[in-house]
């Protein structure tokens, strides 16, 4: 039985239903130097909250005992808001988890993870491209999947990951130091960054790659592409009004041959927007996800999230959803559920790997805020969200747009269409 609090319901009341009762600790304060209680206070809710509700402490290393010592005598001494708000950013680094992170981060505080470019860490030190991000001044400035990134403003790479690792772990983890090396890579938030790259040829060059401002897109847009196949961008599904925009988009597409649906700069939003949208593709009530929630010790049991047909008709033509890594969130479960209810094939590379709904917290005396990954996800067959790949995996930056439409033209040849 899914329970009666919703993610929607939690984000709309704040932290209300997230607070955790705690074991005293006067005794415990009683022994230490004078100190503010307010960041005392703020940095045990703090651990005590995501010590009961974090849910990915079983695929982490994270010793979080380990991470009350080291990081409380720091948090006690602390003499700013700003500076407290560090060691929180500190603390939520631990668990290594692009989806747990403070809302307000300090304004010198490095980037988080993945920020224009995916990075793995090489053997000599580097930084190896992955993936880049397209809209990106990265991509704008030259760089390119297979560069190995040396150096961000003449730091090497190596010194500054090792400088943001995780410190707290019971044994080493490489997803820690893939995540450390992708933070390095990522510059100071605000600030141009200079990245020392070696190409694959073995040249050195350096890359000035400027802070870009956001260029304003709307949420959805759509054309028909070549061999009548229509063609739907969703950048969000944070916004309500992206549910009538996509059925505009699909009165418009009722008799193409195939649609894509590209979800590839989509940051996420809400199963609220986007649950709708799967239902444009179904005729019957069907199941997209298995959720559960971190307990305490254990976890709840699993509900499953079901779909609802819905609209005008159903689109009965072909589906092919496009992902890269900056497919993050409801934009991971998005493609997670079209396939799941038998809808779509996943073409593109693996997504940001963000795996669970989060729930927000407020620190209530510094008023800092954060949100922290409690909630995991799972597909039809029970797998995990956060180990997804597509059905047609596109790499090394080729073409996912291509590869999508000749799925769909191969799919509409073997079923003696026209292509």
């Amino acid at each position: 039985m899914q329970p009666p609090l919703t993610r929607r319901s939690l984000m709309a009341t704040g932290v209300g239903m997230l607070g955790v009762a705690g074991i005293p600790c006067a005794s415990v304060w009683a022994q230490e130097p004078p100190h503010d209680v307010t960041l005392a206070e703020d940095f045990d809710e703090l651990w005590r909250t995501l010590g009961e509700r974090y849910c990915f402490f079983a695929e982490k290393t994270t010793d979080w005992n380990a991470v009350h010592r080291w990081y409380r005598p720091r948090a006690l001494a602390a003499d700013s808001r700003d500076a407290f708000a560090s060691i929180v950013s500190d603390v939520l680094g631990e668990l290594y988890d692009a989806h747990t992170h403070m809302s307000d981060p300090p304004a010198n505080a490095l980037r988080g993870p993945y920020f224009d470019l995916w990075v793995e860490p090489d053997r000599d030190g580097s930084a190896v491209v992955t993936s880049v991000r397209e809209s990106s001044a990265a991509a704008d400035v030259g760089v390119r999947v297979g560069d190995a990134v040396l150096a961000v403003d003449t730091r090497p790479i190596r010194t500054i990951a090792a400088g943001v690792a995780p410190r707290c772990l019971s044994r080493p983890d490489p997803a820690a130091t893939s995540y450390a090396y992708n933070i390095a890579t990522s510059g100071q938030r605000g600030q141009p960054r200079t990245l020392t790259l070696r190409s694959r040829d073995g040249r050195d060059r350096q890359l000035l790659i400027p802070v870009k401002k956001p260029r304003e897109v709307p949420n959805v847009e759509s054309r028909l592409l070549a061999g009548n196949i229509g063609l739907i961008v969703i950048r969000s599904f944070a916004d309500d009004a992206v549910v009538a925009t996509v059925d505009a988009a699909l009165l418009g597409f009722k008799d193409t041959t195939g649609l894509v649906i590209d979800v590839r700069e989509n940051g996420g939003g809400d199963t609220a927007v986007a649950r709708p949208i799967m239902g444009r593709f179904i005729t019957e009530p069907k199941p997209y996800a298995r959720m559960r929630r971190r307990d305490g010790v254990g976890f709840s049991a699993p509900w499953t999230e079901m779909v609802e047909p819905r609209g005008p008709f159903t689109y009965g033509q072909p589906v092919v959803v496009l992902t890269t890594r900056w497919s993050a969130s409801m934009a991971e479960g998005f493609p997670m559920g079209m396939r799941g209810i038998g809808r779509a094939v996943i073409v593109g590379t693996p997504m940001m790997r963000v795996g669970a709904a989060v729930f927000p917290l407020r620190l209530d005396r510094t008023g800092l805020t954060l949100q922290y990954s409690a909630e995991p996800v799972y597909d039809v067959q029970d797998r995990p969200r956060w180990l997804l790949e597509p059905d047609v995996p596109v790499e090394g930056g080729a073409d996912i747009l291509a590869a999508a439409v000749a799925q769909l033209t191969q799919h509409s040849v073997r079923q003696g269409k026209p292509a």
